[in-house]
């Protein structure tokens, strides 16, 4: 991975009340690698109680081109998550997204 090719983002949301990942740590973060050349999502950790659930989301998103929207990609952890924090991982990666398009737009354009 070329660092200068790259940036890093990241994204959180509340975990759902009466859950082990809000007890323990309130939030769900992500924490995605894109490349700005091509869109591809090289990285990605997620902020979760098991390392088999950060493993398997963040296979999941490896290597999605950003370039598709964010919505094939949200349909693809839904299609495959089905933990009670779903939706928490979702917010987590649309936060993340809106912020790469942010840093896209404002400095990547430059």
């Amino acid at each position: 991975m070329e660092i200068k090719d790259t940036v890093l983002v990241t994204g959180f949301a509340q975990g759902p009340k009466g859950t082990t990942v809000y007890e323990t740590y309130k939030t769900i973060g992500v924490v995605l690698v894109i490349n700005t050349k091509t869109g591809v999502i090289e990285d990605a950790q997620f902020t979760v109680i098991t390392q088999l659930m950060n493993t398997y989301l963040s296979t999941l998103v490896k290597g999605y081109d950003t370039k598709q929207g964010i919505h094939p990609l949200l349909e693809e952890v839904k299609k495959h998550c089905f933990a009670p924090s779903q939706g928490a991982v979702i917010q987590s990666i649309r936060s993340a997204w809106d912020r790469y398009n942010e840093i896209r737009q404002v400095h990547l354009s430059k």
